[in-house]
Formats: structure tokens, sequence, C-alpha cells
């Protein structure tokens, strides 16, 4: 069964919000360490002490609130922001007028700024701007008059806050639309898959129909003509809803996300190929498979197959894509260079990778024909070959020279690692054409 690819979102702001938690704690430590240092200065000293306990139990008991922004809703914004505001006004009631006017803190004094991030990261600088003008409304209330230390504070305040909410409004919007390019991506890659199935199997078999319809005559001659028609409509609809492969990025910002990879949805399947990274396995080398084993039915009269005397183990998965991407490639050779072309397959176990080389003695390629047939919806080479190499981290190279025949290079990694679009179709190694 096919696997179930999902995207699993980071998001941008949740750094913040573990910043503004250590802020509040911290600036709540400030205020109270400050009055404790000139509490002999205050004229009533009691109102403070009871506005710092008051403050330290709501900041302790609602951490929770700022972990998050699904937690920190509407009004516990009002309820901070209030404890914030009332801090302000009572500060000429719990110090001396002289020391107000001579420019000391309020009682909260730096806390307050928490309060109004909190609604910058939550809302926006909309909501930033809102806090922030109550705060200096507040502020100019408390002093009596608007100095020059009250405005320099609010300013820097209100700036910062607006700041803050316009950076997050800004990191949402690109978090939304990064994670609709990736949901695009993971589709086309979707499509890309159901799109090889189908031209490994269902087109095959309607070429064929309409094939030997054709020669045999009579009633069977409209059948083939019936299923030729459905060939043409079905590849139209498959070329029409996929996007080419030479224009789907391959690292569009894979380090702002973080991909996971269900297990199928039957583990037990016996019928269900063995996915070496699974958590199930001990390591890769356990399950792995003889890659010379799966090529070696290719070998023939016409065909002849080189490899190496010791036995070239990949995992599973990996050997049966590029077992099936060298059958596409021999599929080719058989229906574009004739029946009479050779082929040869030659295996290299490198230290890091392995190599195998399909090359014919055709006519070769014309320039232009590959855009041509992938235009046509003709997608051996796009799909069969080179989509099953990039999906298990592998690339295919072609090269063809008019008049000197093709080279398919495919290239595999032995380092496991998990397939971009994993498929567990069964491979029909194919008749029909595919350039």
């Amino acid at each position: 069964m096919p696997k179930r690819e999902r995207v699993m979102r980071m998001s941008v702001e949740q750094p913040l919000w573990r910043a503004l938690t250590g802020y509040r704690i911290l600036t709540m430590l400030y205020a109270i360490g400050l009055f404790v240092s000139t509490n002999d200065e205050f004229a009533r000293p009691w109102v403070a002490i009871a506005y710092y306990a008051v403050l330290a139990v709501w900041t302790l008991a609602t951490l929770p609130r700022v972990a998050n922004a699904a937690n920190c809703t509407k009004g516990f914004l009002a309820a901070d922001l209030a404890i914030a505001l009332a801090g302000i006004l009572l500060t000429r009631v719990a110090d001396a007028p002289e020391r107000i006017d001579g420019g000391n803190p309020t009682l909260p004094s730096i806390w307050t700024a928490g309060a109004v991030l909190a609604f910058a990261i939550k809302g926006g600088w909309r909501w930033a701007a809102f806090a922030s003008t109550l705060v200096a409304a507040v502020n100019i209330a408390e002093r009596g008059a608007p100095t020059r230390d009250t405005v320099h504070n609010v300013l820097l305040v209100c700036i910062a806050s607006i700041a803050i909410g316009y950076v997050v409004e800004v990191a949402r919007a690109s978090e939304r639309t990064l994670a609709r390019a990736l949901e695009i991506e993971a589709a086309t890659r979707e499509r890309e898959r159901l799109a090889r199935d189908i031209h490994d199997s269902v087109l095959q078999v309607l070429a064929m129909v309409q094939r030997r319809g054709t020669a045999l005559g009579g009633e069977a001659a409209e059948l083939g003509r019936l299923a030729g028609e459905q060939e043409i409509a079905l590849r139209t609809l498959v070329s029409g809803g996929l996007v080419p492969v030479s224009r789907v990025s391959e690292d569009a910002a894979q380090g702002a996300v973080v991909r996971a990879v269900e297990e199928p949805d039957d583990p037990h399947d016996p019928n269900a190929p063995h996915d070496p990274n699974a958590p199930d396995a001990p390591d890769g080398e356990a399950h792995a498979v003889d890659l010379r084993a799966l090529l070696a039915p290719y070998a023939g009269s016409k065909v002849t197959l080189s490899e190496p005397g010791a036995p070239v183990r990949l995992p599973p998965l990996t050997v049966r894509e590029l077992t099936a991407a060298v059958g596409a490639a021999l599929d080719n050779v058989r229906r574009h260079a004739g029946e009479n072309a050779r082929a040869w397959i030659l295996v290299e176990d490198e230290p890091d990778e392995v190599i195998v080389t399909v090359r014919d003695d055709g006519p070769g390629i014309p320039e232009g024909r590959l855009a041509q047939a992938e235009g046509e919806g003709r997608l051996g080479v796009a799909l069969s070959i080179r989509g099953r190499l990039r999906d298990i981290g592998g690339t295919a190279d072609l090269i063809s020279v008019p008049g000197q025949g093709t080279e398919v290079e495919l290239k595999v990694p032995k380092a496991p690692r998990k397939p971009k679009a994993p498929q567990h179709s069964k491979d029909v190694r194919g008749k029909a054409e595919k350039r």
C-alpha cells in the first residue's frame, strides 16, 4: 500500500513565546528587587508589597498562557494589561510624590512591556499599537504631564512592540506560503507516481490492444480503435495534470520544514516490500538485496550484462526502483532502436554508490525529441527512469548522439535514505512508448 506523506510544520513564532515567558519572569524579579532596594523611601510600602504579591502570583500562574498563541486568549491579554496599568496608577498611591516627580520607575517597571509584547505576538502590529497607546496614556496620567523620560519610555515600548508585531505578521504569511508550496510539491510528486504507474501498466495495455486489434481486423479492429482513443484521452489527462520534472524544484525550503513518512497501513502485509529505514529494522544491511539477481533476467542474446563478481547489495526499495528503471531503458531500446539493436548493461559497485549503465547501438535520439515526447504525454524517460531515480535519492543521465546510440547512466547512493515519494505499486516492465 502506498505510504502517506505529511508535512510537519514548524511554527516560526514559537521561539518568540518562549522568549516572552523568560522576559516576564526576569522583569518580575527585577521590579521586586528594585522595590526591595528602595522600600524605605516609599510613602506606603504596604501598597507596593500587596501589588508585588499579586504580580508574582499572576506571572507564575499564567506561564502556560504565554506558551503559545492558542493559550494566549483575548481575555488573558485584557487581564494581563489591566494588571500592568493598575500597577502604574498605584505608583502614585504607594510612592512619595517627590520620587515620582523625580522620574523614579513605576511599580511594574519594565514588566509592562511584556504585556504589550504579548499583544504584538498574538495579534500583530495593530494589537501592539492599541496596547502601547493605553500604556502611554496611563503613564502620562500617572506623571501628571508628559515628561521627557516618560515620552522616551512609552515611545520605545510602542515602536518595539509594533515592529515585533509586524515581523510576526510577515513571518506568519511566509509560513503559510511555504506550507502551501510544500503541499503543492507533495501533491505533484503523488501525481508523478500515479502517472508513472499508469504509464507502466494501463497505457501499455491499451497500446497493445490497439496494435493487436488493428492487425486482426474485423470487430477486433473496432476494439483496437476504441482502445486507441482511450489511450490518447488518458495520456492527455496524465500529461495535463503533471508538472514536468525539469520544473520541480528539488531544494525548495528543505531547511524550514521537517518531513515525516508514516509506516504502511498494513505493516504485516507479506507482499509489501520491506523498508530498511523503518524503526524495526536493526540495520539496512540485514535486509539488503543483491542487485545482480534482479538484473540477470534481462540478459539475453541481444542484451549483455556485465557485473561484479561479488554481490551488489542495496535496500529492497532501491533495488526494485533501479531494476524498473533499467527495464524502462531496455524497453526504449527495443521500441526505438529496433528489434536487431544490441544493448549492454554495466554494473559498477563503487565505495559510496552503485552505477548501472545501459548502452545501445541504435540510431540515437534526435535533439529535442525528449522534450517533444514529454509534451505529448510520453513520459517514459521523465518518470519511469529519471523520476524513479530521483525518488530513491539517485540521478539518471542520458547521453545520446545521433547515429552513435544512447547511453543511460543510473547512479544510486549506498547510504540508506528515505525516498521523497515512496511507491509500493507493482512495477510492470514495459511495452509502451517511453520517449
